[in-house]
């Protein structure tokens, strides 16, 4: 009788075991299909792709390398540094615009790793619904790292005589989706900055990825 139960103890845990396996098998790989399609470019020579994973969905951008060059590639290195992985978006203002890729969840800033560039913004591109641009300070040529994504369009933002404008890199071609999930979290103040998402919303990953079927 003992022998028994102690067989159907044994079984029990291996069918366990075995589930366990099995669901942890099925995590890997699909957190394996999700990096499938990761590819590595060091020097820019023509329009690429990136997949963002954030914690509210991916949004898949294609980066306008002909219109904003220097831009692009700037933006690249960073991403080729890992600079962007863990970061949040910091600044969220629904029907405007999300912007993240300088603060971690503690609200503390990240040093850039790279000087400021030169600011694009003369491209003939607008500051579109769904374009990514460049974040800056009152000086033109400051930007480094820090990036926003139109909610609408801003054509406000665009170059013109009476604005240096804002340098507009890319445009989001999947998860807009995810983008006005964002938008539409609870904000508040947090250590001296405003417009301050609730809810942690964390950029867990950027890298490049092969051109997608839908461009």
């Amino acid at each position: 009788m003992r022998v028994g139960i102690k067989k159907s103890l044994c079984l029990l845990a291996l069918m366990g075991l075995s589930q366990f396996s099995t669901g942890f098998a099925k995590e890997a790989a699909s957190q394996s299909q999700i990096n499938d399609d990761r590819i590595t470019i060091e020097k820019v020579t023509e329009d690429v792709h990136i997949k963002m994973i954030t914690s509210k969905g991916v949004i898949i951008a294609k980066l306008d390398f002909q219109n904003a060059p220097i831009t692009v590639q700037n933006f690249v290195d960073y991403i080729n540094a890992g600079f962007f992985d863990g970061l949040i978006f910091h600044r969220v203002i629904d029907g405007f615009m999300i912007q993240g890729g300088g603060f971690d969840e503690t609200m503390s800033q990240k040093k850039a790793l790279y000087p400021a560039i030169q600011n694009e913004a003369k491209n003939g591109v607008s500051n579109a619904r769904g374009t990514f641009a460049m974040a800056r300070t009152n000086y033109p040529h400051s930007a480094t790292s820090q990036f926003f994504i139109n909610l609408k369009d801003n054509d406000f933002l665009d170059y013109s005589r009476k604005s240096d404008g804002y340098a507009v890199f890319g445009r989001v071609i999947s998860g807009m989706d995810v983008v006005d999930a964002i938008a539409k979290v609870k904000t508040g103040n947090s250590k001296g900055h405003s417009d301050v998402p609730r809810e942690t919303i964390k950029i867990n990953e950027i890298y490049l990825i092969e051109t997608p079927l839908v461009d």
